[in-house]
């Protein structure tokens, strides 16, 4: 009963994804690659150089800031939501690396993760709740990439730790 109880809420919450999913493709169409977080990037950028960020022509010609763009507030609800989820579960934990390798790893993975999903084209929570419902076989693949990079790179940091 108890293994019912932990697996009946996320099915639910993943129906109701689902059919929220088809609404939002219906009025805005497919996600793309990771606006809210570029668009959250150009606002700050806006608000620390000013005018002169219109100076470069990603900024100015193919993504100029705007604090009304919709993916920022789907953005900000992901991360609000995984808080509220990780602090209920009592899962919430900070932890700062505390060697340079371990920061090295890091950015390196981070990067690794940015690039593939530039060259995908598509954004990786997209992937999993745009693609995969829609039985885009590309979604499977970039499923399954982020899949393989997360257990390689979880074997490299572990043994990292161990050495």
């Amino acid at each position: 009963m108890e293994l019912f109880k932990k697996t009946l809420s996320p099915v639910a919450a993943m129906a109701i994804i689902a059919v929220l999913n088809i609404f939002l493709f219906q009025i805005v169409g497919a996600w793309t690659v990771g606006g809210g977080e570029t668009m959250m990037t150009g606002l700050i950028a806006q608000m620390v150089m000013g005018d002169s960020l219109s100076r470069i022509p990603f900024w100015n010609v193919a993504f100029p800031p705007d604090p009304g763009y919709w993916k920022i507030y789907i953005s900000l609800g992901m991360l609000f939501g995984a808080v509220v989820g990780a602090v209920l579960s009592k899962e919430f934990n900070w932890h700062m690396p505390r060697r340079l390798s371990e920061w090295v790893m890091i950015t390196i993975g981070g990067l690794l993760m940015g690039i593939g999903i530039r060259l995908a084209f598509v954004c990786n929570v997209s992937t999993f709740y745009g693609l995969t419902p829609e039985m885009n076989l590309g979604g499977y693949l970039a499923i399954s990439g982020i899949l393989a990079g997360a257990w390689v790179g979880t074997w490299i940091y572990k043994k990292s730790l161990e050495g």
